[in-house]
């Protein structure tokens, strides 16, 4: 088993025990590649949630210039909500179960179906 697919097995343990949440593996995946390398970097591959410029670029990097939302408030509070679902307290938030997470809230699956 390759580093990538351990670290897609580790994001799937923490959408299944930290998240509550049963991972589609296939899309996962695609999350897990569309970061890049920043999976392998310690500490781009996770969110600092409780820092602001961070969740903007969370914002503006994958919710606007990735999955093609305009820009709202809802953008935010959905950003929030997905953290306050990994829960708070976690220091290890991974980018790419974030991203996961973010990219079912709004429906946009499709996205990584290209």
């Amino acid at each position: 088993m390759g580093k990538r697919d351990e670290l897609i097995a580790k994001y799937a343990d923490d959408l299944q025990n930290k998240c509550k949440m049963n991972p589609d593996m296939d899309l996962l995946t695609k999350v897990t590649i569309g970061c890049g390398p920043s999976i392998y970097d310690k500490d781009a591959s996770t969110v600092a949630g409780t820092d602001a410029s961070e969740l903007e670029t969370v914002k503006n990097n994958f919710l606007m210039k990735k999955l093609g939302l305009a820009d709202s408030p809802k953008l935010m509070e959905a950003i929030n909500a997905t953290l306050d679902t990994y829960g708070r307290s976690e220091r290890s938030k991974y980018r790419a179960v974030v991203y996961y997470m973010l990219t079912k809230h709004f429906g946009k699956e499709s996205v990584y179906n290209k």
